[in-house]
């Protein structure tokens, strides 16, 4: 099949079918946009044309070109009208009998050597296609808002979906000035799929009261390099919309415990604190900034009374956690075990610090973990966590020594895996079982987070980046921890991590 799509239909003029349309035009295929609603697809063509001008007014565009574009941009009052169109772009709401309905009507309409493409993001390619004669000439093809900006597409083949069709949809979504990655139809596809882990893992940390909302943030930020924070991101896409979709992906998958929703978003979005939309989320927001608590003061804590400091012996990155100390001016002990005076510091993959003092029987009024898990030279924040018996002295000691060079420190309360280690752990598990269950390509899975989700990182690139070995250790030690099979290392990364394999390697 070699189809050249001079003239591409959109049905739906929301957002998505918006976005669609102009970047079609901006291609060279000549466009016909149709809505339901009366009016729509009319105002949907002014907005389009409005953005045109704005951009020639900025020098983007010359003025004879916003002409030859308008002349492409079409609207239509009929699904008649797009009976030439040789592909045509389904855009309306996210109702599977709705999609099949219009689909079929379609069908009946184009020529057979037409395609007919879905921008569905949450319900099956295979699921649509089953009210179809042929098929075999439907496929996903989702974009991300805002369509212009967003510069990946996922290419969805259904059961039935020839592969030729799959082929040229991403051929033209090159054309189009996007990525095309090739997926599976499974639930979430790529994208939706990869981004279980952030929120829900934060979601989580948030419901144990291990930190606040505002520290939450600050630590992904900081130490990963996440553009946004969790609950950040969740005000910004808004509830209504982001809820739905962890409830969705979850149940498509028959309640898979790595998808696990949270009540506190079910509870918020209940009560209409859906996010910046709205004026308050997680955040309150006035004139659309959000208000963020001041971080708390580190405790000033006299050279006098600072204790002697002794690390374990099984802490992670030891030997860096030894130059952190010296330049800080720390006075480190190096026995065997601590004095009665020292603060004990722990380092540990996973275990939160209660039971690595029971552990290794030291005393946990004088214990205070840190998370190394990336190298401190690499971040921009330090984390700290407490017991529940750590001494009120041991913790500000703690807090100022590891703030002596300004590095902002945050002390967060105990939890297995500190914040970063169970965000970036799940993030990386995730992704490993996409690729095992050959949803996508290593290399595909990578091109869509990073466009898709704007990750500092690939997930599979991250795990790489911070050792698979390492978040291996951390999953097997949260699943003790939790006794959650939510932590279940995929076999993708227990395979790969066991024998220091890079997780982007594919088995010939």
């Amino acid at each position: 099949m070699n189809i050249h799509f001079s003239t591409v239909g959109i049905v739906g003029s929301g957002a998505m079918g918006r976005g669609i349309a102009q970047i079609c035009a901006q291609a060279g295929s000549q466009v016909v946009l149709l809505d339901a609603q009366p009016g729509a697809a009319d105002a949907a063509h002014t907005a389009i044309v409005a953005q045109w001008q704005r951009q020639a007014e900025k020098g983007r565009l010359d003025a004879a070109h916003v002409a030859v574009l308008r002349e492409r941009l079409h609207t239509a009052a009929t699904l008649d009208e797009l009976a030439h169109c040789n592909l045509v772009v389904e855009a309306i709401v996210e109702r599977l009998e709705a999609k099949q309905d219009l689909l079929a009507q379609l069908e009946a309409l184009l020529a057979p050597g037409a395609v007919l493409a879905t921008n569905t993001s949450s319900l099956s390619i295979t699921a649509i296609g089953a009210a179809l004669q042929r098929p075999e000439r439907l496929a996903g093809f989702h974009f991300f808002n805002p369509v212009p900006l967003m510069k990946v597409v996922e290419v969805v083949a259904g059961l039935k979906t020839d592969p030729a069709v799959c082929a040229t949809l991403s051929a033209y979504a090159r054309d189009l000035g996007h990525t095309p990655v090739q997926a599976q139809d499974t639930p979430g596809f790529i994208v939706n799929h990869a981004g279980r882990g952030y929120g829900t893992e934060a979601l989580r940390i948030l419901g144990e009261g291990v930190a606040d909302v505002a520290t939450i943030d600050r630590i992904l930020r900081d130490q990963v390099g996440f553009k946004l924070g969790p609950f950040e991101l969740l005000d910004l896409t808004a509830l209504d919309v982001s809820h739905p979709v962890m409830e969705s992906i979850y149940h498509q998958y028959y309640e898979e415990p790595r998808f696990r929703p949270s009540v506190i978003t079910a509870q918020r979005l209940a009560g209409g604190l859906v996010g910046k939309k709205v004026g308050e989320g997680f955040y309150r927001y006035a004139d659309g900034v959000a208000h963020i608590s001041p971080e708390p003061a580190v405790p000033v804590v006299a050279d006098a009374d600072m204790p002697p400091v002794w690390v374990s012996p099984r802490a992670a990155r030891r030997a860096e956690l030894y130059q952190l100390l010296k330049d800080l001016g720390a006075r480190i002990e190096t026995g065997t075990s601590p004095s009665p005076q020292a603060l004990t510091l722990v380092a540990p993959l996973g275990f939160d610090v209660t039971t690595v003092a029971v552990v290794e029987r030291l005393d946990p009024a004088r214990t205070v973990g840190i998370d190394m898990l990336i190298e401190d030279a690499a971040t921009k924040r330090r984390v700290l966590a407490t017991n529940p018996a750590t001494r009120v002295d041991m913790r500000n000691a703690a807090h100022a020594l590891f703030a002596r060079d300004g590095k902002p420190v945050s002390v967060i309360r105990d939890s297995g895996g500190f914040v970063t280690q169970r965000v970036v752990a799940h993030i990386v598990n995730i992704a490993s079982d996409i690729c095992q269950q050959g949803i996508c390509s290593p290399a595909d899975l990578e091109t869509a987070v990073t466009l898709g989700l704007g990750y500092p990182l690939g997930p599979l690139a991250m795990g790489n980046r911070w050792g698979p070995t390492n978040i291996l250790e951390v999953l097997f030690n949260l699943q003790t921890v939790y006794g959650d099979t939510r932590y279940r290392p995929s076999p993708w990364l227990r395979r790969r991590g066991a024998i220091g394999l890079s997780l982007l390697h594919e088995e010939e």
